[in-house]
C-alpha cells in the first residue's frame, strides 16, 4: 500500500449523534463505511485523508424498510447483498436489485454501501441511473439537523455532492414507484462481473417515460430532452437524438465516447422494444 498506514488515525464513534459531533468538531474525517473504493485509493496513494470516521458501529443506519406506501427507505449502511436480496426492493423496485447485482462481485457486494456508493460520486455508479429514475431522495444530517436532497440534485460535478463538511448521508428514501411504470435496467462493461461500466442505463416507461444514465458525463444523470420526446408521443428514433445532446462522454482507459454514444443510442431503442408489451418483462441483467 502507497499510503502508510502509520500516518493515518481512525474514530469509531458509538452512536450516530457522535458520529455527528465528531464530524463537526474534528473536521476534517473522512468518512468510511464498506472501504471498498477507499481501500483502492488508499492502496494506489491517491487519496489526501488522513482521518477517518469508521460508522460501521451505527446500527442505526442499517436496515431496509418498505413504507405502507410502497416507498422504501434504505439505511446508508445497508450493503448491496443485503438490496440485492431483499424481497420488498425486489417487489418494489426490481431495477435496484439488478443494479446490485452488478457492482463488483460478491465480495463487492457484501461491504459496499448504498451511501457510500452515492457519495463516491463517480460517474460510473450503478446504483445512480436507478435512484435517478426512481426520484430517490438523499438524507443528510448533521448537528443542525436533516436536509433531503433529490439524487438529481446531488451529483454536483465529477466527484463532488452536495454533501457539506460536517454532513454524513444517513438514509436514502425512495418514494412509491410508479404502478404502471415497466423498468428496465442494463449496464455494459467489459466483462460480466468485476467491471467497471461503459454504460449504465435505466429507464421506465409510463406515461411520463424516465430515462437516466451513467458513465456518459461528469455525473450520473436524467435524459431529460430524450423523455420529454418520448413522453410527446414522437418516434423512438427523435428521442434517440435527444439522448445525443443530453450526454457527454469521454474518452478514457475503459472506452470511447464515440462508442459511449453508439451504446447509449443502442439501450434506448432496447428499452423502448422491451418495454412496449403491457406484459411486464423481468429486468435484464448484462
Amino acid at each position: 500500500m502507497k499510503t502508510a498506514a502509520s500516518a493515518l488515525h481512525l474514530l469509531r464513534p458509538e452512536s450516530p449523534a457522535q458520529a455527528l459531533q465528531w464530524m463537526r468538531e474534528r473536521a476534517p474525517l473522512q468518512p468510511l463505511a464498506g472501504g471498498t473504493d477507499l481501500y483502492v485509493a488508499l492502496n494506489f496513494g491517491t487519496c489526501p485523508a488522513r482521518a477517518f470516521l469508521d460508522l460501521s458501529r451505527l446500527g442505526a443506519w442499517r436496515g431496509i424498510k418498505v413504507e405502507r406506501d410502497g416507498g422504501l427507505r434504505i439505511g446508508a449502511l445497508a450493503t448491496f447483498a443485503e438490496i440485492r436480496d431483499h424481497k420488498g426492493v425486489a417487489k418494489a423496485l426490481p431495477a435496484l436489485c439488478a443494479a446490485a447485482r452488478e457492482i463488483g462481485g460478491a465480495q463487492i457486494q457484501n461491504r459496499a454501501t448504498i451511501a457510500g456508493n452515492l457519495a463516491n460520486a463517480s460517474p460510473a455508479a450503478d446504483s445512480a441511473p436507478v435512484l435517478l429514475a426512481a426520484d430517490a431522495v438523499v438524507e443528510l444530517v448533521s448537528v443542525s439537523g436533516v436536509r433531503r436532497v433529490p439524487v438529481a440534485e446531488f451529483f454536483l460535478g465529477y466527484r463532488r455532492t452536495a454533501l457539506q463538511p460536517d454532513e454524513l448521508i444517513q438514509a436514502v428514501v425512495i418514494p412509491t414507484p410508479p404502478r404502471a411504470g415497466q423498468w428496465y435496467f442494463r449496464k455494459v462493461g467489459t466483462r460480466a462481473a468485476n467491471a467497471i461500466s461503459k454504460v449504465v442505463f435505466c429507464g421506465v416507461r409510463g406515461p411520463q417515460p424516465r430515462i437516466a444514465l451513467g458513465s456518459v458525463g461528469p455525473v450520473p444523470l436524467r435524459a431529460r430532452r430524450a423523455e420529454a420526446a418520448l413522453a410527446a408521443g414522437e418516434p423512438v428514433e427523435t428521442a434517440v437524438a435527444a439522448l445525443q445532446q443530453d450526454i457527454a462522454p469521454i474518452d478514457d482507459l475503459r472506452s470511447t465516447a464515440e462508442y459511449r454514444r453508439f451504446v447509449a443510442a443502442g439501450l434506448l431503442r432496447q428499452f423502448w422494444e422491451r418495454t412496449a408489451s403491457p406484459v411486464r418483462r423481468p429486468v435484464r441483467r448484462r
